[in-house]
């Protein structure tokens, strides 16, 4: 009889990441596909990423060896709360020949099992939006902003992009030339940085770009602060302090001053050496010095991890270690 295998999914907006290994840590497929998450995709379009990735990532083992899988999916709750959409992906896991159950996780939780197989800690992620959780036992306890674009998501790309728009727009109502950042949002909203003869011309174009577009598209202009910052730019340098500052302190909503236990850092804005997550890592070495800090891995792979814990007489630690060696921040 072959080795039992699990099967774990990393489901975005934008990618769906299927990993299969064993129970003793082979690595024995993988997948990918577009975007797979119902909330943005709607269920039947999901269904379609998932089991094209599953079925790459299963091309060359038997699907009947598998005792479990696990899905990370950002907004878990309403796929549980949605019959069509869990309707959807049962259909698609029997489709490709899946007949162990499967759990669906929030990706918040992912994120942190990709950082450290330790039971309790703390997950905070930046990317287009942004989100902290404290984790307990492995399953997510509390949980801090992850509000969306409208109400919350301090310190996130979408917040990064906002807030490189206001200073482009107060400059202009100042009546001075563009700064650095300034220059290369109206470059990246309008093709250029002149300045119309009337000066509230441009400033109703950058409006009106901005507000014709969905507002989570103002991430895009995330990396226009980081580049300016790395160029010296003291506007784009003080926006990042502050996003590193909201960033802590949504941590902080639900970390204990005194806790020791490890933060995982996940989302783009915080994996790489940006100055962003310069500035947060220095913050929370700061306030938590005696927390390890660590860098997200492999979702999939996480995912796989999380359903392969729950078997029987997996070392769940031994398995971590080999799938997703960890990285300090």
């Amino acid at each position: 009889m072959s080795a039992a295998i699990v099967v774990g999914l990393d489901v975005g907006g934008s990618t769906t990441r299927v990993t299969v290994v064993s129970v003793h840590g082979e690595w024995l497929g993988a997948g990918r596909a577009g975007g797979g998450n119902p909330t943005t995709h709607g269920a039947e379009r999901a269904a379609e990423q998932l089991r094209a990735a599953l079925t790459e990532a299963l091309s060359s083992v038997d699907p009947g060896d598998a005792r479990a899988g696990v899905i990370g999916l950002a907004g878990a709750g309403r796929l549980l709360a949605d019959p069509a959409g869990r309707a959807a992906f049962d259909a698609v896991w029997r489709a490709v020949g899946l007949r162990c159950p499967y759990t669906v996780l929030g990706d918040a939780l992912v994120a942190y099992a990709s950082g450290t197989p330790a039971p309790d800690g703390t997950v905070l992620i930046a990317g287009t939006g942004a989100i902290a959780a404290a984790v307990r036992a492995m399953t997510l306890d509390r949980v801090a902003d992850g509000h969306g674009w409208l109400l919350g998501d301090a310190g996130s790309g979408f917040w990064l992009g906002r807030e490189a728009v206001r200073h482009t727009l107060a400059g202009l109502d100042a009546g001075g030339g563009p700064t650095p950042l300034a220059a290369l949002v109206l470059t990246r909203l309008l093709g250029s940085t002149a300045i119309a003869p009337r000066r509230r011309d441009t400033v109703d174009a950058v409006v009106q770009t901005v507000t014709r577009r969905p507002p989570i598209e103002l991430a895009a202009l995330a990396p226009l602060v980081l580049t300016a910052a790395d160029d010296g730019d003291p506007a784009a340098t003080a926006i990042l302090a502050d996003a590193a500052r909201h960033l802590v302190t949504t941590a902080a909503r639900i970390r204990a001053a005194d806790e020791t236990g490890p933060v995982v850092l996940g989302g783009g804005l915080l994996t790489g050496h940006t100055p962003l997550a310069d500035a947060v890592t220095a913050a929370l070495r700061d306030r938590w010095p005696q927390a390890p800090l660590l860098v997200a891995g492999d979702g999939a792979a996480a995912a796989a991890w999380l359903a392969a814990r729950s078997l029987p007489g997996v070392d769940a630690d031994a398995l971590h270690h080999r799938l997703l060696p960890q990285s300090g921040a």
